[in-house]
C-alpha cells in the first residue's frame, strides 16, 4: 500500500508480544473493546475523569484498564504508559472532534490504520478534491450565499454529530448567514440517505478485490437527529421559523437498513472508487470507513460526505449484520478491526496495518 511509516522496527514491540487495543471511551468503544476481548486481546480505555460508571452495566464491552486524563487532548501525555502497555490506538469521532489531525497525527504512540487520512476527511475542501477525482457523485457545493440556486444544506467543518447544521429553502433564506467556524454551502438533495460501513483490509486475498486488498460491506445505517425528525408533526417550516423553532441535525441515535440488492453493485462501485484513489492520493485507508450518500428517486447515489474511521452507526451491530453475518456470524466492526490486527501480526504484516 505504501503507507509512510518511520521504519521497519517501530513496531517490534507490537510482533514481540500481543498489542493492546485502546481507545477513548466515547462514541464506539463499547463495540471496540468487545470486539478485542472476542479475539484475545487486552483493552484500555482513556476517560476524562473518573472511569464512567455505565461500563459496569456491560462488562463484555468494558476495558481491561482505565487510563485517565482531565481533558482529552492531554493524550499525548499517556505516550510512554500507552507504549508500555503495547497499545495501538484505534481512533473514532471522538478523535477527530477533541484533537485535531494535527495533534491526532503526531501522537508517538501506534494508531491502527493510516492516520494521514484523518487530515483529508476533516478539510471538506481536501474530502471533495478526493471524492470528485475518484468519479463519486457528489451534491453541488456553493462558494457564497449569492451563489445558491435553490435548496441547500450548511455544514460546519469536523465531527460535531450534525452540531450547527441547517437546512435554507433559498438564496433569500441565508440573508444574514455568519458563519460561526469552516464550512460549506451544499445542494440539498432529495431521497434516502444511506450510511455505508464499509472496512478495507491491504492484507486479505479473498472478497471483492480493490488494490492489493479486499473491500468488505459490514452494515449500513440511517440517523435520528433532534429536532428535524420530529418538526413534521408541528406543521411546515415556515410556520415553525416564524415560531422562532429551527430545524437541526444533531444525531441522537441510529437505526439499521438495508438496501435494496439490485444496488449494492453501484454502492461498492463508489466504495472501490474511493479506496483506489486514497491509495494514489496519500497511501491508502486501512480498516472501516463509512460512504455518507443520498440514494434518489432515480437510483442515483450521491455521496455527501465520507468517515475514514468507525462510525457509530456500527454500534447497531455488535452481534452482526444482515451483511456481515455473511462474511463471519457475530462480526461487529470493533470485532473486524481486532481481527485485522489478530491476522497481520499472525502473518508479519503489522506495519501495512498500523501507523
Amino acid at each position: 500500500m505504501g503507507i509512510a511509516l518511520s521504519g521497519p522496527d517501530r513496531f517490534g514491540p507490537l510482533a514481540d508480544r500481543p498489542p493492546t487495543v485502546a481507545t477513548l471511551c466515547s462514541h464506539s468503544s463499547l463495540q471496540i473493546f468487545h470486539g478485542a476481548r472476542t479475539e484475545g486481546f487486552r483493552s484500555v480505555g482513556i476517560c476524562r475523569g473518573p472511569p464512567p460508571r455505565f461500563y459496569e452495566a456491560f462488562p463484555l464491552g468494558r476495558p481491561d484498564r482505565f487510563l485517565p486524563v482531565q481533558e482529552y487532548r492531554e493524550i499525548a501525555g499517556l505516550a510512554d504508559e500507552l507504549n508500555r502497555e503495547n497499545a495501538v490506538l484505534v481512533p473514532h469521532g471522538s478523535f477527530v472532534e477533541y484533537l485535531g489531525p494535527e495533534k491526532f497525527q503526531a501522537l508517538p504512540v501506534p494508531v491502527f490504520g493510516n492516520r494521514a487520512v484523518i487530515g483529508w476527511e476533516s478539510d471538506r475542501e481536501k474530502e471533495r478534491v478526493w471524492l470528485e477525482s475518484a468519479g463519486v457523485r457528489m451534491p453541488k457545493r456553493f462558494a457564497a450565499p449569492e451563489d445558491v440556486e435553490g435548496p441547500v444544506i450548511v455544514k460546519y467543518y469536523g465531527a460535531k454529530g450534525g452540531k450547527g447544521f441547517f437546512l435554507a429553502k433559498n438564496r433569500d433564506a441565508l440573508t444574514g448567514f455568519r458563519p460561526t467556524g469552516p464550512h460549506v454551502i451544499q445542494e440539498y438533495v432529495l431521497g434516502t440517505r444511506y450510511y455505508v460501513h464499509f472496512f478495507y483490509s491491504p492484507i486479505s486475498q479473498d472478497g471483492y478485490r480493490v488494490g492489493h486488498g479486499s473491500l468488505e460491506l459490514l452494515g449500513m445505517d440511517r440517523r435520528d437527529e433532534a429536532n428535524i425528525d420530529e418538526l413534521y408533526k408541528l406543521g411546515a417550516q415556515e410556520e415553525l421559523l416564524r415560531a422562532g423553532i429551527r430545524p437541526t441535525f444533531v444525531v441522537t441515535g441510529n437505526v439499521p437498513v438495508v438496501l435494496r440488492e439490485s444496488l449494492l453493485p453501484q454502492v461498492f462501485d463508489v466504495g472501490a472508487r474511493i479506496v483506489s484513489r486514497s491509495i494514489e492520493l496519500f497511501g491508502g485507508m486501512v480498516g472501516p470507513f463509512c460512504v455518507e450518500g443520498i440514494m434518489t428517486e432515480e437510483l442515483d447515489f450521491k455521496v455527501f460526505e465520507i468517515s475514514t474511521r468507525i462510525v457509530a452507526g456500527t454500534n447497531l451491530f455488535v452481534g452482526g449484520s444482515a451483511y456481515s453475518d455473511l462474511l463471519r456470524p457475530q462480526l461487529s466492526m470493533g470485532r473486524r478491526i481486532a481481527l485485522e490486527l489478530r491476522t497481520a501480526r499472525e502473518t508479519g504484516r503489522l506495519a501495512e496495518v498500523i501507523s
